[in-house]
């Protein structure tokens, strides 16, 4: 089964529309073939609303699913639960946070140990934080150029901020649906500040580089007096792939930031760790973005329940995502569907994506039916890729803590399933 880049890839924002289910961020509702059905006007909003609204009840009632998503819960549910045992990983006696003081540079503390580092800053979002290293280390190397992928989170979910609000100009070694090699980084025509490298690379399908390309691709940044920061919002899964610990990964750049809602369940909120004089710097930008909060203590708490919790299940996540992804392929070879994808094929960390020759409304019908029929959640939201490609869609499985019950009997009999409900919503 052969397929583009694009394909395999995506580079539309359309193409991440999913992200309002799978990670909490909310960018817009795709109507049947990806387009932006907020610009269609109130009646396009309103029935996305609908469905969304669907597809969550939906989720909600099912009995099997790959993960719940703390974005699912009710909010007084999950302030309960937060309530309930936030006792178990900090002094909830102790007075709340004031402007990053107390439990926040606690979680400060902590993190950088964990990836190795002598400082850390907490963010209130993993954008602002980025953004921040990037132009600090501009500064510091007198280069404002960025080197990075196509793909990765600044160049298509950030709105241009880094040349609108920072000055800063970015660079591509590659276009592939990878991180960028060695001899490409070697090889890229012009002067660069900075390598920034998203570890994995989420919208190429969560794809890492093997350690050896790793450790190659940062000496070759550094053979070209250039700095080398990771995007690591997803680092925490990476482990598995590389057989090595945080710290070392984490080791291999300048500096590193550290998503804690996106795989440790937090509510929000983000750390950049670094050289101490980089993190002192970050701090003062941080308040010159506004990133300078009152109080952040719910949030802080559950990112260290994350890291108490949620951190030490991820490698069982990863390797049982191998065997969902195996699963998966196996159903759909032996279904009526003319194609299919399963990328990256085994996953290198606890999410992938499938792709499918279907328009998404169709997948979506189906995948609502199913989990509403028979309370089995597979799939979340199906979405178009690139603009102007019709009829094929992707999607992204996580599998989590109950994702770990799946056998690969149940994945192979629930792709069956949702494939009848295809083929009768495609007729």
């Amino acid at each position: 089964m052969g397929e583009t880049s694009e394909q395999a890839g995506g580079t539309d924002r359309a193409y991440r529309v999913h992200e309002a289910e799978q990670d909490g961020e909310k960018l817009h509702e795709a109507g049947p073939d990806g387009e932006d059905v907020h610009a269609a006007g109130p009646d396009g909003e309103k029935t996305a609303q609908a469905a969304r609204r669907r597809r969550l009840a939906a989720w909600w009632a099912s009995e099997r699913v790959m993960v719940r998503a703390p974005m699912d819960r009710p909010m007084g549910e999950r302030l309960a639960a937060l309530a309930a045992d936030a006792g178990s990983v900090y002094d909830v006696d102790e007075q709340p946070d004031l402007y990053g003081d107390g439990i926040v540079a606690e979680l400060e503390r902590r993190v950088a140990a964990l990836l190795g580092f002598p400082a850390a800053v907490f963010f209130p979002t993993g954008t602002m934080a980025q953004q921040v290293a990037l132009r600090c280390w501009a500064g510091r190397t007198g280069n404002s150029t960025v080197a990075l992928h196509p793909l990765a989170h600044p160049e298509v979910h950030e709105a241009g901020a880094l040349s609108v609000v920072s000055g800063l100009r970015t660079v591509h070694p590659t276009k592939e649906p990878r991180l960028p090699t060695a001899g490409e980084i070697q090889d890229l025509a012009e002067p660069f500040g900075t390598l920034m490298l998203e570890l994995p690379l989420r919208d190429a399908g969560f794809v890492l580089p093997s350690w050896d390309e790793l450790v190659a691709a940062v000496d070759a940044a550094r053979e070209r007096d250039a700095v080398v920061h990771v995007d690591g919002a997803r680092l925490w899964e990476c482990a598995p792939h590389f057989g090595r610990p945080l710290a070392e990964i984490a080791g291999l750049a300048d500096s590193v930031y550290v998503s804690f809602y996106k795989s440790l369940n937090g509510l929000s909120g983000a750390v950049l760790a670094g050289p101490p004089e980089l993190v002192e710097e970050a701090r003062v930008w941080r308040h010159r973005y506004g990133g300078q909060v009152f109080q952040q203590y719910p949030a802080a708490l559950t990112a260290l329940l994350g890291l108490e919790r949620e951190l030490p299940k991820l490698p069982s996540y990863v390797a049982h995502a191998r065997v969902v992804a195996t699963a998966l392929a196996e159903g759909f070879a032996a279904s009526a569907v003319p194609w299919f994808r399963v990328h990256p094929e085994p996953p290198h960390t606890h999410q992938f994506q499938v792709w499918l020759p279907y328009a998404p409304d169709v997948l979506n019908e189906a995948a609502v039916r199913q989990a509403e029929e028979t309370k089995t959640a597979l799939f979340r939201v199906w979405s178009a890729p690139a603009a102007g490609i019709r009829g094929l869609s992707f999607t992204e499985v996580t599998v989590a803590e109950p994702g770990l019950e799946w056998t690969a009997e149940e994945v192979r009999a629930a792709v069956e399933e949702f494939v009848t409900r295809v083929l009768e919503a495609h007729s």
